[in-house]
């Protein structure tokens, strides 16, 4: 089974052999999910910052490690 990455450093679907883990999201099923990774990750950051805003909180003063 193939898997894919998109590289945030080349906005670039990669597959196995590409950039380090540290510059991609994933992996992906398909070459079209990691298409939209970007896409993707902005949801879940807009949906994260709707619970903390439920929960009273700032989310953009929110330290994420912790702090």
């Amino acid at each position: 089974m193939d898997k894919f990455w998109f590289c945030v450093k080349h906005h670039a679907v990669e597959g196995a052999d590409g950039c380090p883990p540290i510059d991609r999201l994933g992996p992906y099923p398909s070459r079209e999910e990691a298409e939209h990774a970007l896409d993707k990750a902005a949801e879940r950051n807009a949906a994260w910052d709707e619970m903390d805003r439920e929960e009273g909180k700032d989310p953009d003063r929110i330290n994420p490690w912790g702090g």
